[in-house]
């Protein structure tokens, strides 16, 4: 490949790595930095006096009946942002470690102010940080979950931006770039055009990538019913005992979520779900049977993913993601070569000065991206549940019943849901769903002591799902759960209005088992569709519950 997307350290800004507890160096009186370098401390000190300045005017609040002082911003930092009570006091700055190699996230230091902010979302929201023992082994612990991303509020931590690398491979002549979208993107870049919330823009997302110069574009909703048909077919295979593997089965398309359990559940990894993510099954097809449908050589496909998520950037260059290669006898031909988020393509779109809002829908190329409506629900909370319920009834006991089609009990924004469903033939089947990573311990503690009797638990690590992303775009009031049903209420009036609600009455995907995979959960399908995880728990020391 003319390019190395994946080996990205070259590409980081050095970044001084802090521990919350650190302090921030002042500059040595005795040095003469440039007039440039004076400018950016200079820049620095007033913004971490802002900060300082910021914290004290709110601790200092005072409650004039009383006498007594109190912080008048609340008991926490601007806990509107996640819709609960924070309960850092005011007073305390700090800010989360990234690793200047980190593939998902960085930090510009000049535009930090340490109002801990991510501090707060990373070890009361993700309970990542503050959740493991200092010293750090070998590894600053991260799920590259990106919700940091989005609670920052000067803009110093951002995805890392990897759009000038795909600009480079769109103009090289010698590679074949193509794109694929997610279901949530569709329904959040219009916001950044100044579009309502939740407004679905498929069309027009269309319509500029095209104008970008994509060579294909093609729909993750269409793997998003291909995961379905292999994460049922596993479900069903575990509830029957074909398949010798533990329950309850636990989703595995979400990469924050995948890495968390590697972190601090390894013992639960037989439980995930072997079956890839959308994503990572749509690359894989991409440069196996895409490229042997059209006769391209799979060494000059270059798989472009746009993502809702940073942790997608992290997916993409995992060492199990390369089963496309293995298949063409190239373990280096990676399944998607790089993650572009929903902000990164607004970017895009704004530097080539495309008229968003009046540019002429344009339709996804065929072969990879027709979708049901159960495909495009893959990102919010509880959608990813829904979609496999209505394939594994199916599987089970025919045709699904009217109530699989808007499952009450576990749509919505609560961090954790639960439903029972009564399959003739089978019994009841226990269903969870959970958003949020701090929610995990209330259901996986009860699987590990045995009091859970759930068959299948849906995780996503964002709070509501995948449209809520770390790499979604900012919005001007922090992402509270108004802009998160919204852009909810999108994707399931999608759903509703779609002709085929079930992934597999999909005609794409029916012709993809028939043309070359065989069946799902196959010999093919297997070795193109699933993986494997490992145990990170070494990586770190788990602070144990009191």
């Amino acid at each position: 490949m003319p390019l190395n997307p994946n080996n990205k350290k070259s590409d980081l800004p050095e970044t001084n790595i802090h521990t919350p507890e650190s302090n921030e160096a002042t500059p040595s009186s005795s040095s003469s930095p440039s007039q440039s370098e004076s400018s950016d401390v200079s820049r620095r000190i007033f913004l971490q006096l802002a900060g300082v300045g910021i914290a004290a005017g709110v601790a200092g609040g005072c409650d004039i009946n009383s006498g007594e002082k109190k912080p008048s911003g609340g008991a926490g930092w601007l806990p509107a942002q996640y819709n609960t009570s924070g309960n850092f006091p005011v007073q305390v700055r700090g800010r989360i470690p990234i690793d200047p190699t980190n593939p998902s996230i960085t930090r510009d230091d000049q535009k930090c102010i340490l109002c801990g902010q991510c501090v707060e979302v990373c070890s009361k929201v993700e309970t990542v940080m503050h959740n493991y023992e200092l010293p750090l082994i070998d590894d600053i612990p991260c799920i590259c979950c990106g919700q940091c991303t989005l609670w920052c509020p000067t803009g110093a931590i951002t995805e890392v931006d990897d759009t000038n690398i795909l600009l480079q491979a769109i103009e090289n002549p010698n590679l074949h770039v193509v794109v694929q979208t997610a279901p949530s993107t569709r329904v959040a870049l219009g916001e950044e055009f100044g579009l309502p919330v939740g407004t679905n823009v498929e069309g027009s997302q269309v319509a500029a990538l095209k104008l970008l110069g994509f060579d294909k574009i093609f729909d993750t909703n269409f793997s998003a019913d291909l995961t379905i048909m292999e994460e049922g077919t596993e479900l069903v295979k575990r509830i029957t005992g074909e398949k010798k593997a533990p329950l309850p089965q636990l989703t595995s398309c979400c990469p924050g979520w995948v890495k968390y359990c590697e972190y601090f559940f390894p013992d639960l990894i037989p439980n995930l779900s072997s079956a890839k993510s959308p994503m990572t099954m749509l690359g894989a097809m991409i440069k196996t049977y895409y490229a042997k449908k059209n006769n391209i050589d799979p060494k000059k496909i270059f798989s472009v993913a746009i993502m809702p998520c940073t942790a997608k950037k992290f997916e993409a260059i995992r060492p199990e993601m390369n089963h496309s290669g293995i298949k063409n006898g190239d373990p280096s031909i990676r399944d998607v070569d790089l993650v572009i988020t929903t902000r990164e393509l607004a970017k895009l779109i704004k530097r080539k000065g495309f008229d968003f809002t009046n540019l002429p829908p344009a339709n996804y190329d065929s072969l990879l991206s027709e979708y049901s409506g159960a495909g495009v629900i893959f990102g919010v909370t509880g959608g990813v549940m829904e979609a496999a319920v209505r394939t594994a009834y199916h599987l089970l006991a025919g045709d699904p019943p009217k109530l699989l089609f808007n499952l009450e009990p576990i749509r919505g924004l609560a961090g954790v849901k639960e439903a029972k469903l009564n399959v003739p033939g089978t019994g009841e089947i226990k269903i969870a769903v959970v958003s949020g990573l701090h929610n995990t311990h209330k259901i996986l503690d009860r699987v590990r002591k045995g009091t859970g009797d759930w068959h299948f638990i849906e995780f996503m690590a964002c709070p509501g799902g995948c449209i809520s992303g770390g790499g979604q775009p900012r919005s001007a009031v922090p992402p509270s759960d108004s802009v998160r049903t919204a852009r909810i209420n999108a994707l399931y009036s999608a759903d509703e209005k779609s002709t085929i609600r079930l992934s597999y009455e999909n005609h794409e995907i029916k012709a993809i088992y028939k043309d070359y995979l065989g069946e799902p959960n196959g010999e093919l399908a297997h070795d193109l569709l699933h993986t494997h995880y490992g145990d990170r728990s070494n990586h770190l020391t788990a602070k144990t519950k009191k």
